[in-house]
């Protein structure tokens, strides 16, 4: 949390900016409003309220109102608006920006994919193909999905499902076939 708070994680032109409004005294109220550019379905808003609360400079200060995860939205509607001294969260914006986008992009493609495969079940798979630190919020944005369509989503990692207390699941590997001699049915 202190790198967060530090602004280790964001654009440093974010940093610069803060510095340069404390360094000349100024803490111009603004109001910021988070918008998208598509239709989609909203991620990630419980995680950013979070970052504010834990890494803002200070909570207090800060009027903060959002739409909730899993909400549809629509192109430029505002799905998070956050009032107060710009200094108290500049140096979070990158964060916060970045984790609606990355926890929309995933709600709202898990959605398509479940509308297209018509009520059947799937499994999140995407551990092999990122890093492992996304894994768990990105766990979640599918699960997210899941609720929207009312269909439950596999993840295939125990940190996947770590936020709302499920565990991974799986198929059967390759390698493991491949050490059968692609023997799948054992006598």
């Amino acid at each position: 949390m202190e790198k967060l708070r530090a602004g280790y994680y964001t654009d440093t032109y974010f940093n610069h900016s803060r510095a340069t409004l404390l360094a000349d005294g100024r803490h111009p109220d603004v109001v910021v409003q988070v918008f998208q550019k598509r239709e989609s379905y909203l991620g990630g808003v419980d995680e950013v309220i979070a970052l504010l609360k834990l890494c803002s400079h200070d909570w207090s200060g800060l009027a903060v109102r959002a739409l909730h995860d899993g909400d549809p939205i629509t192109p430029y509607e505002s799905v998070l608006t956050i009032e107060g001294d710009y200094t108290l969260f500049a140096h979070l914006e990158t964060v916060y920006l970045g984790t609606l986008a990355r926890r929309t992009l995933i709600t709202t493609n898990v959605v398509r994919v479940l509308e297209a495969a018509n009520g059947k079940p799937i499994i999140f798979m995407p551990a092999r193909h990122d890093h492992y630190r996304v894994q768990t919020g990105d766990g979640y944005a599918a699960y997210v999905g899941g609720r929207i369509v009312g269909v439950s989503v596999g993840v295939t990692t125990d940190d996947q499902a770590s936020w709302w207390g499920g565990v991974g699941v799986g198929t059967v590997p390759h390698a493991l076939i491949a050490a059968y001699g692609g023997d799948t049915v054992t006598t």
